[in-house]
C-alpha cells in the first residue's frame, strides 16, 4: 500500500473532490494518511476564493518540498501535486516557481489523476527522483467528456455525505473567478444523481448535501426524458430513497430561488430548515458593481416567502466588505440587512482583488485600515446574532446526527437541523445515528445537547 495525503482548502465542493480522489486512487494502492510526512503522493485541493490563496498554497508547499528532501536521504520519495481552482488558474506558472511540483491539474481534470501519477512516477524513474525537480505533468483542460462519469462509487461509509449535482457558473460576479476555474454551468443528469445517492445510502449515509457553485440553477435531464428536472424535483426524488433522513443543499444563488423550491421546504419533511442564501451587500449600487442580478429587495421578499412556508427555517449568508466604491452609508445599508433579517450563522470577508477579475479593474478601490474595521463591525453584529439563536435553542428537543467523536472521551459530535455544531456525551456506537435530543446550553459557535433516553445513551 501506498500512502495518500490530501489537504483541501476553502469550499464543500473542494471536500467532495477530495473524497473522489481518494476513491480513484485506491485501486493503484493508495490509502489516506493524515499526516504528510510518510507520504508517498500529497495533493493540495486549492482554492481561489479566499484571501491570499495562492500564498497559502507556496508555504504548504515550501514544507511538502523540505519533508520530501529528508525523505531522500533515506532513499524515499515523494510526488507532490497541486488540482483545484488555484492550479486551474495558475497552471504552468506554479511549476516555473515551485520546481519542485511534479503534477498540476484543475477541478474538470482529476478523474485522469492515476494517468497523471503513472506518468510522474515514469518520468521520476527514467531521472532516478534525484533531480529534485518537477517532471511537468499539466491538465488544465476543460474536457469535452464529464469526469463524473469515470468516477467509481465511494466505497467509504459516511453519516453525511456531499454530493455534486451541478458545477460552473454563468453570473458573473465581477468579484468573482468561478466561472473561469469551473466554466460554464453543467448539471449532472437526475438519473446519475439519484443512482449515486442511493448507493450512498446503501453505504450508510444518513444525510446528503447536495452541491453546485450554483446548485438552485439545476436543470438536469431526467430518467425518462421529459422536461428538465429542477433542483425542488430532485430533492423530492432524493427524499424517497430508503435510509435518507435529512437533506442540505448549497450554495444558491436568490436569482434562482423560486417559487416550487420555496414549496420543498413547506413539503418535505427530510429537508432540513437551514438555508444558506448569499446576500454579499444590503446596499443596491453595491450590488449592481458586483453585478449579483438581485437587489435588497428581492432578496428580502424571498426570505419573507421562505418564512411563509416554512415559519422555523433558519438562515445564513455571506458578506463582503470593503468592495471597490463602497461607501459609508453601503457599509451602513448592510449592517441595517444583517440586523433586520438576523442570520443563524454567516460568513464575512474583506474584498480582495482576484486576477483577472473585472472589479480587480475599479477605480476607488478601499484602503486595508477601513476594511478591517468595517469587517469587525459586521463581525460583532453576526456573531451576536449567531449566539442569540443557539441561546435561543436551549430546552428544545431537536433530532440530531451524530457524526464522529468528540475531542473529550465519551464526547460525540454532530449537526443540529440548523447546522449548528452540537456536542454531547454519549456511546461512540451511536455515531451515524440521528437520535433525539435536549438542547442544555448555546454557546458562541455552537450547543451542547443530552441524550433524551437513558437506553440511547447505552445502545
Amino acid at each position: 500500500m501506498q500512502r495518500l495525503f490530501i489537504k483541501t482548502y476553502g469550499c464543500q465542493m473542494n471536500v467532495y473532490d477530495s473524497e473522489r480522489m481518494a476513491d480513484i486512487l485506491t485501486p493503484m494502492g493508495y490509502t489516506l494518511t493524515e499526516t504528510p510526512e510518510d507520504a508517498d503522493l500529497a495533493i493540495l485541493n486549492t482554492c481561489h476564493i479566499r484571501e491570499k490563496a495562492e500564498q497559502k498554497m507556496y508555504s504548504d508547499l515550501g514544507r511538502l518540498r523540505d519533508r520530501r528532501d529528508e525523505r531522500r536521504q533515506d532513499n524515499n520519495d515523494m510526488i507532490i501535486a497541486v488540482g483545484g481552482c488555484v492550479a486551474q488558474a495558475e497552471g504552468g506558472e506554479i511549476m516555473r516557481n515551485a520546481p519542485y511540483v511534479d503534477i498540476v491539474f484543475g477541478p474538470q481534470a482529476y478523474h485522469r489523476l492515476p494517468e497523471m501519477v503513472a506518468r510522474a512516477k515514469r518520468s521520476k524513474d527514467m531521472k532516478e527522483g534525484k533531480t529534485g525537480k518537477g517532471v511537468g505533468v499539466i491538465d488544465t483542460d476543460f474536457p469535452a467528456e464529464s469526469k463524473f462519469d469515470t468516477l467509481p462509487n465511494t466505497e467509504v461509509s459516511r453519516a453525511a455525505s456531499f454530493l455534486t449535482i451541478q458545477e460552473g457558473c454563468d453570473k458573473f460576479c465581477t468579484y468573482c473567478v468561478v466561472p473561469y476555474t469551473r466554466g460554464a454551468e453543467f448539471s449532472r443528469p437526475a438519473k446519475e444523481v439519484i443512482e449515486e445517492a442511493r448507493h450512498l445510502a446503501k453505504m450508510g449515509t444518513k444525510e446528503i448535501t447536495l452541491l453546485g457553485q450554483n446548485v438552485n440553477a439545476y436543470h438536469g435531464i431526467p430518467p425518462l426524458g421529459d422536461k428538465d428536472w429542477n433542483l425542488a424535483r430532485l430533492i423530492r426524488e432524493v427524499a424517497d430513497i430508503d435510509g435518507i433522513e435529512r437533506i442540505r443543499y448549497l450554495t444558491s444563488h436568490p436569482s434562482d430561488m423560486d417559487q416550487e423550491l420555496i414549496d420543498a421546504h413547506r413539503d418535505v419533511p427530510q429537508l432540513m430548515p437551514y438555508l444558506h442564501l448569499p446576500v454579499q451587500a444590503g446596499s443596491n449600487r453595491v450590488l449592481e458593481a458586483m453585478n449579483r442580478k438581485h437587489t435588497r429587495e428581492s432578496y428580502l421578499e424571498i426570505l419573507e416567502r421562505l418564512r411563509v412556508a416554512r415559519p422555523d427555517i433558519a438562515l445564513s449568508s455571506d458578506f463582503i466588505v470593503g468592495f471597490p466604491g463602497e461607501s459609508d452609508k453601503d457599509f451602513e445599508q448592510t449592517l441595517d440587512l444583517v440586523r433586520q433579517v438576523r442570520y443563524a450563522q454567516a460568513y464575512s470577508f474583506m474584498y480582495s482583488i482576484r486576477p483577472g477579475t473585472p472589479a480587480g479593474l475599479m477605480e476607488l478601490q478601499i484602503p486595508e485600515e477601513v476594511k478591517s474595521e468595517r469587517l469587525q463591525q459586521l463581525q460583532a453584529v453576526l456573531n451576536e446574532h449567531q449566539f442569540d439563536f443557539n441561546k435561543a435553542c436551549v430546552g428544545q428537543t431537536m433530532r440530531m446526527l451524530i457524526e464522529r467523536k468528540g475531542r473529550h472521551d465519551g464526547q460525540l459530535s454532530g449537526r443540529s437541523p440548523y447546522m449548528q455544531s452540537v456536542t454531547l456525551e454519549g456511546n461512540e456506537r451511536l455515531i451515524g445515528q440521528v437520535v433525539d435530543v435536549v438542547i442544555e446550553s448555546g454557546h458562541a459557535n455552537g450547543i451542547r445537547a443530552r441524550i433524551l433516553t437513558d437506553e440511547q445513551v447505552l445502545v
